[in-house]
């Protein structure tokens, strides 16, 4: 007893003596050790080389026990080593039983439910960014950049980036050991003759959530990278010359049923083109595509969109999300503005003349080259540069009479820049730059966007003070129309590390700040003041593993009266959130939000006018079921009630299934409806001008299927097919009045319901056949259709649009890897 007591109390005083005030353990240390002995990478650790490796072990938990050890039987081992080639991490995730690995085929960087173990390298030892490198125990590889939350728009892990390494893995009776082998190619590093970087190790057992590192990491504390631990020592290691091509060859096939004489249903392309990675030095990266061919890609997931605003895609070409996290910052970069839609699309039509149709007319903007150059020095400086170049796009307008035809410019040649710098320092902080600059030819206007950002914590990385300040600048080329030069800036300040956190910020952006030409922008003239405050609950207790409780609230107001609207009060809202996992490892939250009147300024479309909507409450919440069972399922739902005259009301509801087979096959279903029986919005402004709102019924439902099938951990066949169906019904209309209240309308002779499908099919089958070389064959469907008949079910909308004409498109495309030291090599 008296042992076990003093076992007890020297336990104590050890962690009272390691942690410090926020409970961070003293980082550990690895002595780097280099071998001359051969390696084969086959995942069985049987080489020699691997007696003399630095053994990194002692894993402690951080979810969602914090601070507990590996138990014996379900321990990690690992052993870190390197040589003039590159370096060689391999070890043993040690199982008591088979049946508690979790493992499934879901391709390069596809997750999934997978166990894993990562290790992450902060080569400059800046804690602000990493390298990480992750292997599962079916043998896919995971890659990503990791920074750390150093402002409000980034840090996280952005998986987009790829590297070329190797990798194996074997699965035994005692758990499954794994070999990899990072190449200097893989990594950024300085050219320091001896170098100290930041370490950890993580290791994920998806069926019992536990998550395990090396050095200890306190989820109270704002950051990983600030909690790493250090391999030592390292010496005499140089960056190599990092050369690598990927050229590529396409064939594509479209058929459309056009079915007009002179005009082909079919349609073919052959294309060739190269994509180009240069190490300029140790730390910086040119990367460059020519001739660029992006027809893969996922189709975007199009809506009827009844809001003021754009709608905002997401990026689905490989490389503008692939190492972009520098271009992110400030939020001034909406990659989508690239090859996008062309400036003067809509004055195709105003420039017809008598007896003129338009023939055709491009709804993308056509890419000649891009190129990025990014990296970040040893002493923690940070430059991104993104240049991109598209050609002037035409609409064809023939003249129905002559037969002659002639080109209205739609889009100029136009360039596209973004640079970035950003200076790290100590504890985590940093300070920015940012310019997007658009420059169009001929006499189009100019855009230019300048930034300056900043984000500093304390030295126990606890308390964060950051902002940024921008200014626009609109160049016109015509005399008639002046430069418009905007300002923007936020501020904030916060508590980031402890179970009790909160946030206070700022907004503001004047009457002419502008940052669309290259960035996603849907209004200015605000200022917004927002409150965070939280508190959770990370280690387990009675019925949960983690709980969380938040408080936000925000209130938004003009910048500057607009017309003869001297109120300038435009928002506010409270909203309570508490989420919680409980120890079956089952996810739930629930909401509640208020909001009282709002004087909306966007939905009228016209400048002057705003139309008052009533106070409203929404209450919901969402469940998400044990992801690693062979059956999951997820659902959301929330009502949101106005409180006025009309009984405005809409439903949000949203299940997502997925069942998993086996390890290479699994389906998954998500639906999500979205009915309001009750609402009023914008409809149309008549010749007279007035702003007719209706109260209408409004169903939209979005269905999309996933199937996935994988033959190898390096081949695989996915399927996606989605079917959106949203209906508009006008019952009744009403004249919007200057003082943002709604006069009754009579019925307008225009039929202006809307029900609107889209229908896709994206069909998928890759292979890579060599690192970083692949192989990819696509299927994609698409088909609209649209009419003013609102009264047909939702089988009915998906027979019609079905058998509406449909647009597929076959496509063949084979992309290579070249390294130019693996070159050399075998030339010698």
């Amino acid at each position: 007893m008296k042992n076990s007591i003093l076992l007890r109390l020297s336990f104590a005083l050890f962690l009272f003596a390691s942690y410090n005030s926020l409970g961070q353990l003293i980082p550990k240390t690895l002595p780097a050790q280099r071998t001359s002995l051969p390696v084969v990478i086959d995942g069985k650790l049987s080489d020699l080389a691997w007696k003399d490796a630095a053994k990194a072990d002692d894993y402690t938990e951080f979810r969602p026990v914090i601070g507990r050890k590996e138990e014996q039987g379900n321990h990690t081992e690992t052993f870190l080593m390197y040589d003039n080639e590159g370096i060689y991490f391999g070890g043993t995730c040690f199982e008591r039983s088979l049946d508690s690995i979790s493992k499934e085929l879901k391709g390069r960087d596809g997750f999934g439910m997978n166990d894993y173990i990562g290790i992450i390298f902060d080569t400059y030892n800046d804690k602000l960014n990493g390298f990480e490198y992750f292997v599962t125990p079916l043998g896919e590889q995971w890659d990503a950049k990791m920074t750390s939350n150093t402002d409000n728009d980034n840090g996280g892990e952005d998986f987009s980036w790829n590297a070329v390494w190797k990798s194996a893995v074997v699965v035994h009776d005692k758990g499954w050991s794994f070999e990899i082998f990072l190449p200097y190619s893989a990594i950024r590093f300085s050219k320091d003759k001896v170098q100290n970087w930041g370490l950890n190790i993580t290791r994920r057992r998806r069926k019992t959530e536990q998550q395990y590192t090396w050095n200890a990491i306190n989820p109270n504390v704002n950051g990983f990278l600030t909690q790493e631990g250090s391999w030592t020592g390292i010496t005499n290691i140089k960056p190599p010359l990092r050369l690598q091509f990927s050229p590529y060859f396409s064939v594509y096939a479209n058929h459309f049923p056009i079915n007009e004489a002179g005009q082909k249903n079919w349609t073919n392309q052959v294309s060739g083109g190269l994509d180009l990675k240069l190490g300029l030095n140790q730390a910086f990266t040119l990367d460059a595509t020519l001739i660029p061919d992006f027809g893969q890609v996922q189709s975007d997931n199009r809506v009827l969109n009844l809001t003021p605003f754009e709608v905002k895609f997401n990026e689905n070409r490989s490389f503008f999300t692939e190492g972009t996290e520098l271009f992110n910052k400030g939020n001034l970069f909406y990659s989508r503005r690239i090859g996008g839609t062309p400036i003067h699309l809509g004055n195709a039509a105003n420039a017809l003349s008598a007896n003129e149709e338009i023939v055709n007319n491009p709804t993308e903007s056509k890419l000649i080259n891009a190129s990025k150059i990014s990296g970040r020095t040893k002493n923690g400086l940070g430059i991104g540069i993104l240049n991109a170049i598209t050609r002037p796009q035409y609409a064809t307008i023939e003249n129905i009479e002559t037969g002659q035809t002639r080109r209205f410019e739609t889009d100029p040649m136009t360039n596209y820049n973004i640079l970035v710098l950003d200076q790290t320092f100590k504890y985590n902080s940093s300070v920015s730059f940012v310019n997007t600059s658009v420059i169009r030819g001929n006499s189009n206007y100019n855009a230019n966007v300048s930034a300056g950002l900043f984000s500093f914590f304390d030295k126990k990385n606890t308390y964060n003070l950051a902002g940024s300040a921008a200014i626009s600048h609109l160049n016109f080329k015509s005399a008639a129309s002046p430069n418009v030069v905007g300002y923007r800036h936020t501020l904030s300040f916060g508590k980031t590390s402890g179970r009790f956190t909160f946030s206070l910020g700022q907004e503001l952006t004047d009457t002419k700040f502008n940052s669309n030409d290259l960035g996603y922008f849907t209004n200015n003239n605000f200022i917004n003041h927002s409150l965070y405050v939280g508190y959770r609950y990370t280690e387990p207790k009675g019925w949960y593993n983690r709980l969380f409780f938040n408080l936000n609230s925000s209130v938004s107001s003009l910048f500057s009266p607009i017309g003869n609207i001297a109120d300038k009060y435009q928002n506010s809202r409270i909203q309570v959130n508490i989420n919680a996992q409980t120890k079956k490892l089952i996810w739930f939250g629930v909401m509640l939000n208020y909001r009282p009147e709002e004087h909306d300024f966007y939905e009228p479309r016209r400048i002057g006018y705003m139309y008052k909507r009533g106070k409203s409450a929404t209450v919901g919440g969402w469940i998400e079921s044990n992801a690693a069972k062979k059956y999951s399922f997820t659902v959301e739902a929330y009502e949101r009630m106005f409180i006025d005259f009309y009984n405005v009301n809409g439903l949000d509801l949203y299940i997502g299934q997925t069942y998993r087979f086996n390890s290479k096959i699994s389906i998954n279903h998500r639906i999500g409806f979205e009915p309001r029986p009750r609402g009023i919005g914008y409809t149309t402004t008549l010749p007279d001008n007035s702003i007719i709102l209706a109260l209408r019924k409004v169903n939209t439902i979005d269905n999309v299927l996933n199937l996935k099938y994988s033959f190898t951990n390096k081949m695989g066949l996915t399927f996606r097919a989605r079917h959106y169906a949203s209906t508009v019904n006008n019952k009744e209309f009403f004249a919007l009045m200057t003082n943002g209240a709604l006069s009754p309308h009579a019925k307008l002779t225009d039929n202006l319901n809307r029900n609107v499908n889209y229908f896709n099919i994206d069909m998928v089958y890759t292979w890579q056949f060599a690192p970083g070389s692949f192989l990819n064959a696509v299927w994609k469907n698409a088909t609209f259709h649209s009419s003013n008949i609102v009264d047909n079910s939702y089988f009915d909308n998906l027979q019609n649009t079905l058998q509406s004409d449909q647009n597929n498109n076959l496509s063949l495309k084979v992309i290579y890897f070249l390294d130019y030291l693996q070159l050399k090599k075998k030339r010698r």
